[in-house]
């Protein structure tokens, strides 16, 4: 017999009904990475807005208790850090745990963030039970095999990567590039759910005099910042490149590596004059990126890459590829400055159009500034939701009063 209290959690009477959403991840906060954090702010902004949330995810590594209160609760399982990519974690299936679960305590919709075994394992129950699905492409797995020498399984990758979202009634993307790019391939049921940035956070305010000191960087110097992980993906020899061509003609300028990855050991020993700053979080992170002055980011695998609206909410010039986020938000020249994906040369140029005029590239960091201010976290969590109740309506699916919550 269960004898585990029950929380009666009333539904907030709206014009539109509360929902109870299970949320399954491979990886959530304080793991470190864009899907992650931008996950949890979207759980936050639906719990704010009246919702019900179940998240599923893999237990960290040492002690780690599963979080509960009125509006959520979380059910830990089993999990393995990714080969190659520790910052991301594999859950392992849990089958059984979610059918007892669901069976139980039924959710009106399920959303899977991930991929991984944990996100397949849900995928199946749900679809045995009957429940709406949403899913999220967050991580381009397909294109990042070429850089761990598995590129013959790109197809097979891709392939499963479709049989996945194409079981889900809708697939949520951050662009109309990939929507366009997926589509092509034949993924079905795309809806576009931009990312937000925290603006409060990420300001020009947070320049630090001293944090500059620390680099060797007096005001008047030009200071590059890189922030991501540090690994083939992405295309760091890009930005090497680049700098070592600008420094030829600007022998005061600084490169700052913010973050980690397979790739540090080997990059600290070949560029002793780079900064390596390692991980940083919170305001911290949100000072390194306002205390230099153009940001650096050449990547052509990701799907959005948060790391371009912190930069321009920082009020930095970023110059990238035309390719993800910074396709989609940066027009040339006014609010950044884009190469072609193809054009490696492009990119070293594009810094230099920066760097031979100072007044420039403080006005494009202010309009960088503009763009990013409008991308506040609560319209992507109305987003979001509004993908949510689109599902739900086209499935007729009802929604009950209340959801008895079990209390471990």
């Amino acid at each position: 017999m269960n004898t585990a209290p029950q929380l009666q959690v009333e539904r907030i009477s709206n014009t539109q009904a509360a929902l109870n959403i299970a949320v399954v991840t491979e990886t959530y906060p304080p793991d470190i990475n864009g899907v992650a954090h931008t996950l949890s702010k979207i759980v936050q902004g639906l719990q704010a807005r009246g919702h019900v949330i179940w998240l599923v995810r893999p237990r960290q590594p040492g002690v780690d208790v599963a979080l509960v209160n009125s509006s959520y609760q979380e059910l830990l399982v089993r999990g393995l850090p990714i080969p190659f990519y520790r910052q991301l974690r594999l859950g392992l299936p849990a089958k059984r745990e979610l059918l007892r679960l669901w069976t139980r305590q039924r959710p009106d919709i399920v959303h899977i963030a991930t991929e991984g075994p944990l996100g397949w394992s849900a995928l199946q129950v749900a679809r045995k039970l009957k429940l709406p699905i949403s899913t999220d492409f967050r991580t381009n797995f397909h294109a990042y095999s070429q850089h761990y020498g598995i590129g013959w399984l790109r197809g097979a990758i891709l392939a499963y990567m479709k049989k996945f979202h194409n079981a889900a009634h809708a697939t949520m993307v951050p662009t109309t590039a990939l929507e366009s790019e997926l589509a092509g391939s034949g993924f079905k049921r795309l809806s576009v759910v931009p990312r937000g940035i925290d603006t409060g956070l990420f300001s020009p305010a947070q320049r630090q005099p001293q944090l500059r000191s620390s680099w060797g960087a007096a005001e008047q110097d030009r200071v590059m910042i890189y922030v991501g992980r540090l690994a083939a993906e992405k295309n760091l020899g890009a930005v090497i490149d680049c700098y070592r061509a600008l420094k030829l003609q600007h022998p005061d300028i600084k490169l700052v590596l913010v973050g980690d990855g397979p790739m540090r050991n080997e990059l600290q020993q070949k560029h002793p004059d780079i900064l390596f700053a390692g991980f940083r979080v919170g305001q911290d992170l949100a000072q390194h990126y306002a205390s230099a002055d153009m940001f650096m980011f050449a990547s052509k695998t990701e799907t959005f890459g948060n790391v371009t609206i912190e930069a321009m909410a920082s009020g930095l010039a970023v110059v990238a590829f035309r390719h993800a986020a910074a396709g989609e938000l940066i027009q040339s020249g006014v609010n950044g400055i884009l190469a072609e994906p193809s054009d490696n040369l492009g990119f070293s140029a594009a810094a230099q159009v920066l760097l031979s005029d100072r007044d420039h590239m403080r006005a494009i960091g202010q309009q960088a500034w503009q763009t990013a201010h409008a991308l506040g976290w609560p319209k992507v969590v109305e987003k979001t939701e509004s993908v949510f109740q689109k599902i739900l309506l086209e499935q007729g699916a009802p929604v009950v009063s209340s959801w008895l919550v079990q209390v471990a």
